[in-house]
């Protein structure tokens, strides 16, 4: 099993999870329950990704098969932004739950720092192709997520998307603070200043799209991609470590102080993600790694 961090509410958080964003309809049951098999216990979805229910499908698979117990696997989902209204997060919540089967979830995230015009398809735009925003303030919003603790439904409660000065406004009126941001991080945007400041605040950082690459987040991708799994120096280290690319961006995530949600639907490419727990990154390749850094983004919301 991967090792776990304890979050500031004593969860145990396990140290590598599975992202499930952009994964083709009818391919996520499978790829998850392959993943359970691989040691993962940490599994990353939200509402707007439309597999909760087969995420959740897998994971009671996998405990009528008598693989785990609830107790063994961290599942995370999302508020979307058409669903900021404090009077319906509760409800959203308890939609999520039905669709993954499950009494509750570990962790329960507001997904961006803005809320959308409430409607169904998830995405409102105006005549002109723009999306139409609502004038929620997510610190109401948070207020409705703690209620959703009270209730049961989720352990904790968390951020994605948030820059400190976002979180610092929800640690301003937080009777339950947030255990975690959701964030891309990438060694071309490593995030040093954000994660010093949730360090400081007791919020561990989950890092999705780690690889950074075209298909990481397709409906979100800009077009101008960095590529760190091509990178020369990542390619250098690789073959100092004998280990792939990939392997050594999320030794380097882990070491960085950061829990990363890699997304893959090949089965060796999951046990690879999964196997980098029997090496360690030297103080100057970390180094070497940092340096990388570009501050370059590749998840941005495009109209």
């Amino acid at each position: 099993m991967a090792p776990t961090v304890k979050l500031s509410n004593g969860l145990e958080f396990p140290v590598i999870g599975l992202g499930t964003y952009t994964a083709s309809p009818g391919e996520m049951e499978q790829v998850v329950k392959d993943a359970i098999d691989a040691g993962y216990r940490h599994f990353d979805t939200a509402l707007f990704y439309k597999n909760e229910k087969e995420v959740g499908a897998a994971v009671r698979a996998k405990i009528a098969e008598g693989v785990i117990k609830r107790e063994d696997v961290f599942v995370t989902t999302k508020l979307w932004n058409t669903h900021h209204r404090p009077a319906v997060v509760v409800d959203t919540c308890k939609k999520s739950l039905r669709n993954l089967g499950l009494d509750y979830v570990d962790l329960y995230l507001i997904h961006w720092p803005f809320g959308f015009k409430e409607d169904e398809d998830g995405l409102p735009k105006d005549e002109n192709g723009q999306l139409i925003l609502s004038d929620v303030d997510y610190v109401d919003t948070w207020k409705a997520m703690e209620e959703c603790v009270e209730l049961g439904l989720t352990k904790s409660i968390g951020l994605s998307n948030f820059n400190s000065e976002q979180i610092q406004r929800v640690l301003d009126v937080a009777a339950i603070r947030p255990v975690v941001n959701q964030v891309e991080c990438h060694p071309y945007l490593n995030q040093n200043n954000l994660i010093e400041f949730c360090r400081n605040q007791g919020i561990w950082i989950t890092a999705y799209s780690p690889f950074a690459g075209p298909t990481s987040i397709a409906p979100l991708h800009k077009g101008d991609t960095p590529e760190p799994l091509q990178d020369p120096k990542i390619k250098e280290l690789a073959d100092k470590y004998g280990k792939t690319p990939a392997q050594i961006i999320l030794r380097y995530l882990v070491q960085h102080g950061v829990v990363p949600i890699p997304k893959s639907s090949n089965k060796k490419r999951l046990q690879d993600n999964f196997d980098i727990f029997d090496f360690e990154l030297r103080t100057e390749d970390v180094s070497a790694m940092d340096s990388l850094n570009r501050n370059k983004r590749i998840c941005d919301f495009v109209q």
